[in-house]
């Protein structure tokens, strides 16, 4: 029987500040602070891609969220994570880091992560991981800031945050 190992992530305090290694199931089910990068692709028409997370997913399946995003590996730095959730993800190959756009503190909201935003421009078409995502879609920013007014439990809470933050919706604190 083959045995997967279980990615190691980064624990760090309150400062963001690396104080222990941990594996992914430990960080989660003791609510350790953690860090991840989020990802926002727009289009030359200004929509953004969002992907719909799998329904195999441990943490808010089945709900939208932002294009790329993912958990920074142990001794992983923020950009190269967002290089990196970008490639696995929808198969968007870039040379450098994208745009950083601001870093959100760690919160209930967050999935105790400390998370680097990020935003690009990409046309697609993407691949899709299937393990990773269900399905993907452009939508413009005023659709999206509406159906997340009408239907918040459509997306994943870190998206959320993310759009009251790019502008769109009211709240959410910044590191």
């Amino acid at each position: 029987m083959e045995v997967m190992s279980e990615d190691i992530f980064d624990v760090v305090n309150e400062h963001d500040e690396v104080i222990d290694q941990q594996p992914r199931s430990e960080v989660h089910a003791r609510g350790l602070l953690h860090r991840a990068t989020h990802v926002l692709v727009f289009n030359a028409r200004g929509e953004v891609f969002l992907q719909k997370r799998s329904l195999k997913k441990d943490r808010q399946p089945g709900v939208w969220d932002s294009s790329a995003s993912g958990h920074v590996d142990a001794g992983e730095a923020y950009d190269a994570c967002a290089v990196r959730e970008l490639r696995e993800e929808i198969g968007l190959q870039l040379e450098q880091p994208p745009e950083r756009l601001f870093k959100l503190e760690a919160s209930e909201e967050t999935d105790q992560e400390f998370m680097w935003v990020y935003r690009c421009e990409a046309e697609g078409p993407f691949t899709l991981q299937p393990e990773e995502i269900d399905e993907g879609r452009w939508i413009t920013p005023a659709q999206l800031t509406r159906w997340m007014n009408e239907r918040p439990q459509d997306f994943a809470s870190a998206l959320l945050c993310i759009w009251r933050r790019v502008g769109h919706l009211p709240g959410c604190g910044v590191a």
